[in-house]
């Protein structure tokens, strides 16, 4: 079997040749002997187009580069998937301004300045601020020297979100809104280049077409989205509706193209450690459930992503019509496996049963009992994909990575 032959097989509960494995990188630190170079550039840390239009990266990480990456991992016997970010688009009408509040300055913060963005919108005024605090260390996405509306590191830096009352919420639509021409131009050029090294190699390509809940988030806030929901619902579900058409766009685009073989939604923040089942019903749901048949509809999967609370709202997504869970976490959400077979495995793809934080350990019994584990328990089901939950990242030693990979081959 090819790469993407496995894994459709095991997102369809058919019999592969063998358990795939997979890996999300996020900055992992890659080894010599297995490093390469781009336009004469050294390429030190290995990334995915997942990332892209989320996050700044401390170095390019090219079309080329995925390429790359997704040959190392077929040549170490592993299985990869080659992955776009579709794009949203700014309004036309919008105009943006930036400032900056230095330390300690009115408005301001005592030990960090201020990246301020302020939008001018057809709906009204809102302003978005958060400190300018660094960055993380080699490997790690860098903070960007202005305020992007979409950056998962903007939540614990703001001073101010972007949606901090019902008011605030018509102005979404404006600044969160489907791609344009000129990005699905570049969409489309975007995947034949992917299709053909795809085809080439025998990949499967996912598209990243919906963000859900975690917009919310990203524009309230994690406590204002929790509060906006409960104290004024009307408005939390007006801007569920915002996201949810703007998700919808663009999946639609992703779908009309035959390069890609399944669309996911990001989920992180539309767990139990967020929102209740009664929440998740009510604001994810239903939007969820048009995104899962848009893509049935179109002969493609549909992956979601969620860390925790999977055996309280995993049976909900199987409900919603989601085709493979990311993830199935033994560690940091101590779910028990066998619950998962039992409930979920014969309804939906399950990717996981180990975690970055045993890579990073660096101890092989322990990367060695949950590997084996995870295959004892999950892999008679032919709807188990191994993965590290729920990336490797630049602290992660690639010694652990080598004890998973030995690990999975035994």
């Amino acid at each position: 079997m090819t790469s993407k032959e496995r894994l459709l097989a095991v997102l369809s509960g058919k019999v592969p040749d063998h358990v795939p494995l997979t890996t999300w990188c996020f900055g992992l630190p890659a080894p010599r002997h297995l490093r390469w170079e781009t336009d004469g550039r050294a390429v030190p840390h290995w990334y995915s187009m997942r990332l892209e239009h989320l996050h700044t990266l401390p170095h390019p990480w090219t079309l080329e580069d995925e390429f790359k990456r997704a040959e190392t991992w077929l040549s170490l016997g592993m299985d990869d998937v080659l992955e776009v970010s579709v794009p949203w688009s700014l309004e036309p009408d919008v105009v943006q301004k930036d400032s900056l509040i230095p330390t300690g300055g009115s408005g301001g913060d005592t030990r960090y300045p201020v990246m301020v963005r302020e939008y001018e919108t057809p709906s009204g005024r809102i302003r978005h601020a958060v400190r300018k605090t660094g960055d993380e260390g080699p490997g790690w996405p860098m903070q960007p020297d202005c305020v992007p509306l979409i950056e998962d590191y903007n939540i614990p830096r703001a001073v101010q979100h972007v949606v901090t009352s019902p008011t605030d919420v018509e102005a979404v639509k404006h600044l969160f809104a489907s791609p344009n021409e000129m990005q699905k131009a570049w969409f489309a050029e975007r995947m034949a280049k992917m299709k053909a090294f795809a085809d080439e190699k025998g990949l499967l390509t996912q598209a990243w077409v919906g963000f859900g809940m975690d917009a919310a988030v990203w524009f309230c806030g994690m406590e204002g989205a929790i509060m906006l929901a409960l104290d004024e619902p009307k408005a939390f579900g007006r801007l569920m509706d915002i996201i949810a058409a703007t998700d919808y766009a663009r999946a639609e685009l992703a779908v009309a193209s035959d390069a890609v073989d399944m669309i996911c939604q990001r989920g992180w923040y539309s767990s139990t450690d967020l929102l209740s089942p009664a929440l998740f019903d009510q604001y994810v749901f239903p939007h969820l459930s048009e995104l899962t048949a848009l893509a049935h509809r179109h002969g493609k999967k549909f992956g979601y992503v969620m860390t925790t609370g999977v055996e309280k709202l995993g049976p909900r997504l199987a409900d919603a019509g989601v085709d493979c869970l990311y993830f199935v976490d033994p560690v940091q959400d101590g779910v028990a496996l066998e619950t998962v077979r039992d409930t979920l495995a014969s309804r939906m793809t399950v990717v996981g049963g180990t975690n970055a934080l045993s890579l990073h350990a660096g101890d092989p019994t322990r990367i060695r009992d949950e590997v084996k584990r995870a295959m004892d328990i999950l892999a008679p089901t032919n709807r188990f994909i191994l993965h590290p939950i729920d990336a490797i990242f630049p602290d992660t030693p690639w010694e652990g990575v080598e004890a998973m990979i030995e690990a999975w081959r035994e």
